[in-house]
Formats: structure tokens, C-alpha cells, sequence
């Protein structure tokens, strides 16, 4: 039998839909697991990880053939992302999970041995990438459930387990959507906590009337001086100066964080403007981005907000 569930791949800071194809022939010799389509070693492995899940979920894995194919084939598949996805098509293709249930739904999740959905960061532009092909809902861990709940106009269903994913397939025990409270320009927190104040900066009026043009105008800058006279100290302040981020600038900002791994789960919206100072010593995949996996580097992290060098001769 042949069963189709729709996850997602990270490309750079944008989701791509992937098809898991799972077929099971329960009539072959050789009992065998087999992941084509690109697949890394942690997608290879989730072989382990869904077996154990399926059976630790009081389900049952008949020991036969299984060939699963990620499609596109031509695009690299990474990360731990699919695991949910493709124990719902092992399940699907040996009927113990209705085919209907999983149309225009899409789903994304690390599985534990015990059948516990974990969080896999890059879940907010996946949800976007199924919002933006139709779909209807995506199904996240729990603890993922907040970011992809700021894309808006689909359902986002938090999954705790495997067993409970499969209970509300079936119509047995139904998951409700997740809401979150909705932020808007004039909600979002305006909160100076954790950012550097110029009314605690005694004197140097002459360079903050300078920083206050240079941000107002969008100018770089350039802070030459002896080591502590101040000039971290000002740097530092400059995002407490800029104009509060828009909800679009806002979203613009998260998505980017949410790739990077750096959001946090119960508070997930980059309200404040970004501050970066990486260490002179940093590579330039590290500043520029890129990397085996690519990765947003310093540059990109720093959108819509500062990015400081200290000891940028060096």
C-alpha cells in the first residue's frame, strides 16, 4: 500500500514543500527500511527513532519492506524534521491511520523512542511555505506551536505525541488548534528592559547627537578611541534609539531567528530590533552565513537592527 504525507525542507530562509511517499509490501522476503531522496545521516536514522516511537505508542510496525522516497529527490534532506512525517506514512500505508485525515495537512517534528513529538527549529518559514501552497493546518510539537501560530490564515495543531496524533486522525480525542494571542504595532512591548538607556550615559553629548543622526538617518558609523572611553557602551545603546519594528518587520526578523534556532518558545516574536557584535575573530561563514547547512551568519541576523564591530581593524 502506498501512503503520501506532506513535511517540509529549510532552503536558506524559506520552506520547500517535501512529498514522503511511503510504500509497505507486506509480501517481500527480506524485512528492510529504506529513506531515498537525498537524505542525510539524522534523516537515515529517524528509520531507528520511527520504529521505536510507532511501536512505544502501542502500535503496531509490521517487520516487512518499507520504502520511503522524499520528494523532490533532487533536494537535500537534513535534520530531524521528517520523523513525523514519514511514521505518519509507515502508519497510513499500514492502515492504521486514515488516508482522508491527512489531506492539505502537513507535518513537522523530531520523534523520541517513547513517541514524543520535539521541537526542530526553521518552523515558522515552514508554516509559511504550507500557507502559501494551500494547505489547511500543520502539526508541530507542542513547544512549536507559538511561532508557527504568527503565520496567519492556517491551522497550527500542537502535538504532544504519536499516539495522540493518531487519536485525533481518527476523530477519537480531537487536538485543538493552537491560538496565540494576536500582536499588533500598538501591543507589542515597547519595553527598554535588557538595552542600554543614553539617560544612564553621563556626558560624550557630542557623539550620542551623532548617533542620533546616524540612526535616524540609517548612517553607518565609525567609533574611534582609546580602549574605555565608551564606545561599547554607546554602540550598545543605539537599538534603545530606533524606532519601534512594525508587526511586518517584526515577522521579517522572527523568521530569521526561527532558522537560526534563537527563538524563545513561550515568547517567540522579535519585538526589540536586533543587536549583534560578533568577535573579531569570527569566520566568514559565521558573518556572511552559509556553511555545509546553511545558516543565517552575523549580517543576516542583524536585520532591521545594529550590527556592531569592535575592533573592526583587527
Amino acid at each position: 500500500m502506498l501512503s503520501i504525507v506532506r513535511a517540509c525542507a529549510l532552503v536558506g530562509l524559506d520552506g520547500s514543500v517535501v512529498e514522503v511517499e511511503t510504500d509497505f509490501n507486506p509480501r517481500a522476503g527480506v524485512p528492510s527500511f529504506t529513506i531515498v531522496g537525498l537524505p542525510d545521516n539524522a534523516v537515515r536514522e529517524s528509520r531507528e527513532r520511527v520504529r521505536a516511537a510507532i511501536k512505544n505508542s502501542g502500535l503496531a510496525f509490521p517487520n516487512k519492506v518499507y520504502v520511503v522516497n522524499l520528494s523532490p529527490a533532487d533536494l537535500p534532506k537534513h535534520g530531524p524534521a521528517y520523523d513525523l512525517a514519514i511514521a505518519i506514512g509507515v502508519l497510513a500505508a499500514t492502515d492504521q491511520v486514515p488516508l482522508a485525515a491527512l489531506e492539505r495537512g502537513m507535518f513537522i517534528g523530531e520523534l523520541s523512542l517513547d513517541g514524543s513529538v520535539r521541537h526542530v527549529k526553521g518552523v515558522m518559514p515552514m508554516a509559511y511555505a504550507a500557507y502559501q501552497q494551500g494547505f489547511e493546518r500543520v502539526f508541530v510539537a507542542a513547544s512549536d506551536a507559538p511561532q508557527a501560530s504568527l503565520v496567519p490564515g492556517i491551522a497550527i495543531i500542537p502535538v504532544e505525541t504519536l499516539g495522540q496524533l493518531v487519536e485525533h486522525l481518527y476523530g477519537l480525542n480531537t487536538i485543538k488548534p493552537y491560538v496565540l494571542e494576536k500582536d499588533t504595532p500598538e501591543s507589542m512591548s515597547t519595553s527598554l528592559e535588557g538595552i542600554v538607556d543614553f539617560s544612564v550615559i553621563k556626558g560624550q553629548d557630542h557623539v550620542k547627537r551623532a548617533l542620533e543622526i546616524a540612526a535616524g538617518g540609517n548612517h553607518n558609523i565609525r567609533m574611534v578611541g582609546s580602549p574605555g572611553t565608551g564606545k561599547t557602551l554607546l554602540a550598545r545603546a543605539i537599538p534603545g534609539i530606533l524606532p519601534q519594528m512594525t508587526l511586518e518587520e517584526a515577522l521579517e526578523v522572527t523568521r530569521i531567528y526561527s532558522v537560526a534556532d534563537l527563538l524563545q518558545n513561550d515568547h517567540p516574536l522579535m519585538r526589540r530590533r536586533p543587536f549583534r557584535a560578533p568577535h573579531h575573530t569570527i569566520s566568514q561563514p559565521g558573518m556572511v552565513g552559509g556553511g555545509t547547512i546553511p545558516r543565517p551568519g552575523e549580517i543576516t541576523l542583524a536585520h532591521r537592527g545594529v550590527l556592531f564591530f569592535d575592533g573592526f581593524e583587527n
